[in-house]
């Protein structure tokens, strides 16, 4: 018994003697070119993939991935955030993220046939030891539209349907030069017919440039939008508020909303103030007034845009203006019903200039 003790005492000497000699002595060769040892790879992916499937969401947490505007919008994310390492839908990837080790694969390979929670969790957290990051953001909401896109090249995207869902339109004479990029989601105009994106033709500059700067900064939480605000510089986020802040607002509403007792309640809840909080109207419109040129105007909006902001309002989870404490009280006893109508009601009000 002494002699396996003092065997095993041995053994492990020597084992720390032999990391120690690969750690402080430079032994272990880092060289992207070399690569791993036999078998590290598949031991890795092996680990990856049981890791990912034990801590993904349930498929009861999975949202309406087909909803409209879903796969555009996740499309837009990733050809401005991912698409530098796995290419597109046709394309080949880069030279260069085909000599990283690990090579990120080709959005066509990535997608595999993981499911859909599968896919948000890997977003969301990112892969040690590779070059995938974690969603950079708290909130991963807005994760759920990339994973419709990642199910629609599961589903065989092809390159010119991805090309129609990237598009950037030409920028007319006089514009920022960063327009296009803002446009393929937005519009030239700031008005996007996709109802998860928010009209900018109705809002005053002030409140975009806070806006801006806020997802710059991070004060205000959305993966999408800090990084889309993170590829331009502070002084191209002020011109592009100033020429979306200049834009002529379309008359028309953007829903067709056919219930007409949701939207009547609406209207009763929005004119609604107590001694702690105004009435939504007094600060958001219509006929705000020139007091309240730092709120954005919502008469005109998307009312699905509204649902959402709402319900991240009364979540505590939205933030990034001024006046986000008052907002958060607002927004704290709405019920689920008391959203749908505020939103129903904005959303069918026809969009003015402010």
């Amino acid at each position: 018994m002494t002699r396996v003790l003092q065997t095993l005492a041995a053994l492990a000497v020597l084992g720390v003697l032999a990391g120690t000699a690969v750690i402080f002595g430079g032994l272990y060769n880092v060289s992207a070119r070399v690569g791993h040892l036999p078998g590290v790879a598949a031991i890795l992916h092996t680990t990856f993939r049981n890791s990912v499937q034990l801590r993904a969401p349930a498929e009861s947490a999975v949202p309406d991935l087909d909803a409209a505007g879903m796969v555009a919008l996740g499309a837009g994310h990733f050809d401005g955030g991912c698409k530098v390492c796995h290419a597109a839908p046709g394309p080949e990837r880069p030279a260069v993220s085909e000599y990283m080790v690990p090579a990120p694969p080709h959005i066509t390979e990535a997608v595999g046939t993981w499911e859909a929670g599968e896919l948000h969790w890997i977003v969301s957290e990112g892969v040690k030891m590779s070059g995938m990051p974690f969603w950079p953001a708290t909130r991963t909401h807005d994760i759920w539209p990339v994973v419709s896109f990642m199910l629609a090249v599961q589903d065989g995207m092809d390159a010119q349907t991805y090309a129609d869902l990237t598009y950037k339109p030409i920028a007319p004479a006089g514009a920022p030069d960063t327009l296009p990029y803002c446009a393929m989601c937005h519009g030239i105009e700031g008005r996007s017919d996709n109802p998860l994106i928010p009209r900018l033709d109705i809002l005053p500059q002030a409140y975009l440039e806070q806006t801006l700067l806020a997802y710059a900064n991070g004060t205000r939480d959305s993966g999408i939008m800090r990084v889309a605000a993170s590829n331009v510089t502070e002084a191209e986020l002020m011109e592009l508020a100033a020429w979306f802040g200049a834009q002529a607002a379309v008359p028309g509403a953007m829903d067709e909303i056919a219930d007409a007792d949701l939207i009547a309640r609406g209207a009763v809840l929005a004119r609604q103030g107590t001694r702690d909080v105004p009435a939504c109207v007094s600060c958001h419109g219509p006929q705000a007034g020139p007091r309240a040129v730092d709120y954005p105007r919502l008469a005109g909006q998307s009312g699905t845009y509204l649902n959402e902001q709402l319900y991240l309002w009364r979540a505590g989870a939205r933030g990034g203006g001024p006046k986000a404490n008052l907002m958060r009280k607002a927004a704290q006893d709405l019920s689920d019903d008391d959203i749908a109508a505020l939103s129903a009601w904005f959303a069918a009000l026809p969009a003015a200039d402010q």
